[in-house]
């Protein structure tokens, strides 16, 4: 190892003072957003008492991720992604404000739920390409990208273990409207920090092609090369089969674990921790390069987990459980985005991310939506046991695939200097 190399800090992309901001922002505004995920599918199993409904809310909040984010990614390829993020994230303090008084006023029904989702998923289908994509602008050096990407899953999963526990005591001791206040209010810390970063002008980039060709080149680039093809596949299969378990756990949580609020708090945190560690162990590694098989193991570590939570009875047995699927979770996703980042063209960056964020958040949707239609019929521990033999049986034919994939990824890899770090 060189001297460069021993002098590297361990946490590199914190060196960048915008990315400092954005970590202090985001960190506090997430542990809100957790905390509104808890108690919207609380309030909704109360309002409605009905499996199919959790499904319901959970599909309008995320199905405008699916067809609208691919014109978000030609959207931040063309305009300033900071001031997209700013935007975003001010629409998303009102909607959460909005809940918050309509919680209030004792006036809220199952249909503003649904509004107020469907509402949320169409800032998400821009702000997740953009946020995704700004993440190269925060730091200043390009060798810290892969750690900048680790430590942002690193801060959203210590919000996820953090805001669910928040939540389930908040909703237990004061109701549901306290998270959706807090949740409206901490979006004002990540405006802050937006708007005190400082950046070069962006330069618009003007394109006379249809948005619609912009949208057809990034399908064609992304899955005419096989290892972003084989990435956005897997997410979306975990996507699709692995999150279900988020609008069911409230299932879980009362009838079957005979618990409340405070219960469902401890699931989601316990899922948090999982994904915490899995955060940290990405946060530290010092290269992209050997994270094709951890990205193929995430989903079998899942599988188990989510099988394993099925058939649980006892809560300390459930907890342990919900460690194994939030490690799995990270380990696939925030792996799977170091490698895009890495290996993606910068002129198609906001189109890929799209792509990627379509088949991770896009495809919730559609999962939890046969996840409460199919826990409606044969009951929320089926359904997970279903779940889990999908994800085992897609990350052992992933497996069988890594090795030509190794091949292509190594040759961008070599391209940018990155084995050559590697070894150094």
């Amino acid at each position: 190892m060189n001297a460069q190399a021993k002098r590297r800090p361990l946490l590199p992309a914190l060196r960048s003072r915008n990315y400092r901001l954005f970590f202090a922002g985001q960190g506090i505004s997430l542990i809100g957003s957790w905390m509104t995920q808890l108690a919207t599918i609380w309030l909704v199993y109360h309002l409605t008492n009905n499996p199919l409904m959790l499904g319901i809310v959970g599909f309008t909040s995320q199905v405008p991720s699916f067809f609208l984010t691919p014109f978000g990614g030609v959207f931040v390829d063309r305009f300033s992604r900071h001031r997209t993020l700013i935007g975003t994230q001010i629409l998303a303090m009102i909607q959460s404000l909005a809940l918050a008084f309509l919680t209030f006023t004792g006036v809220i029904h199952i249909w503003h739920i649904i509004a107020l989702s469907l509402l949320q998923g169409f800032i998400n289908a821009f702000d997740a390409p953009a946020r995704q994509a700004f993440v190269t602008e925060l730091v200043e050096h390009r060798d810290d990208l892969a750690n900048a990407i680790a430590i942002n899953s690193t801060m959203f999963n210590g919000a996820r273990l953090i805001g669910p526990a928040i939540g389930g005591l908040l909703i237990a001791q004061v109701g549901a409207a306290y998270c959706f206040l807090i949740d409206g209010l901490s979006y004002i810390a990540v405006i802050l920090a937006l708007l005190a970063m400082k950046f070069k002008p962006w330069k618009t980039t003007v394109s006379n092609v249809n948005p619609l060709q912009q949208i057809k080149e990034g399908f064609a680039y992304a899955f005419g090369f096989p290892p972003i093809r084989a990435l956005l596949l897997l997410s979306a299969l975990v996507s699709f089969f692995g999150m279900q378990y988020t609008v069911l756990a409230p299932v879980f949580a009362e009838e079957i674990l005979k618990g409340g609020a405070q219960t469902l708090g401890f699931l989601m945190a316990a899922s948090g921790v999982g994904a915490l560690f899995s955060g940290i162990y990405l946060a530290t590694r010092q290269t992209v390069v050997g994270l094709g098989k951890l990205i193929v193991l995430g989903p079998g570590i899942l599988g188990i987990g989510l099988i394993g939570f099925a058939l649980s009875r006892l809560l300390p047995l459930s907890l342990l459980t919900m460690l194994f699927v939030g490690c799995g979770t990270i380990i696939q996703i925030a792996g799977s985005n170091t490698v895009l980042q890495t290996i993606v063209d910068e002129d198609k960056r906001g189109r890929v991310m799209s792509l990627y964020t379509m088949s991770f958040l896009g495809m919730i949707p559609f999962g939890n939506l046969v996840g409460g239609a199919l826990a409606e019929k044969i009951g929320a521990p089926y359904t997970l046991i279903i779940d889990g033999i999908a994800c085992i049986l897609g990350s052992i034919y992933f497996a069988k695939q890594l090795p030509a994939l190794r091949k292509l990824v190594f040759v961008i890899y070599e391209q940018k200097g990155i084995l050559t770090t590697a070894k150094s």
